[in-house]
Order: C-alpha cells, then structure tokens, then sequence
C-alpha cells in the first residue's frame, strides 16, 4: 500500500508539467525506493548519484555556514536534476527539461515531498 502511494504521488508529481522527465524516491543511502524512470535511466544510477550529490550538498551546506541543506540544484546542458529531502531519511530527486518553468517545478516538487514524508 506504501508502494501504491508513493506511485501515485510520482504519478501526480509528473502529470502537474511536461518539463519533468523522471522522479524517484531515494533513501539518503542511495537505495531507490519508488521510481518513475524513463527506459534507459539507470536506477541504480541515479539512486547513487542522487545520495553522493545529498551528502556533498549537505557537507557544502554546513562547511560555508549555510544551515541545513533543503535542496540541491545541478543545471546541465540538457536539463536539470533537483534534489529535496522528503524526510530525515529520504529524498525526492526530479529530472526535468532545459526549457523547465523552475519557479513551478520547486513549488510541485516541495508539494510532493512533504506528501512523501507523511508516508514515510
């Protein structure tokens, strides 16, 4: 039922722009918990990745005296990858499109993670 439920939020979370590609819950270990992943996107991968970009955002975060770590942005060329903790223990990471209206897409992805966070 927990499954379910973080589904449909993915789900959701997706639906609300065509400027987001892929959405995934991982644990702050790297371990993916749910995933909405186009073919080809290594879940593995990006649960990995997602945890390394956690944990250096978070080092940075209290090394520059920032405070606690909320989110960690990375824009490529091609798109952007946003990384939100849902809870202590997991974060929201959303892949989306160069041409991403941001503004929206934090407000959705805050949304979602606080959603994720009561299931968890």
């Amino acid at each position: 039922m927990r499954s379910e439920m973080l589904t449909s939020i993915l789900n959701d979370l997706n639906g609300t722009s065509a400027e987001i590609e892929a959405s995934a819950v991982i644990s702050t270990d790297g371990l993916v918990i749910d995933s909405l992943l186009p073919a080809g996107m290594d879940e593995d991968r990006v649960g990995a990745m997602s945890a390394a970009m956690l944990s250096l955002g978070e080092r940075t975060s209290q090394e520059l005296a920032r405070g606690e770590l909320e989110q960690v942005l990375v824009k490529g060329k091609d798109g952007y990858i946003l990384m939100t903790h849902a809870n202590p223990e997991s974060v929201l990471t959303v892949v989306a499109k160069t041409n991403a209206r941001l503004g929206l897409i934090f407000l959705d992805v805050k949304r979602a993670a606080e959603a994720i966070g009561k299931i968890l």
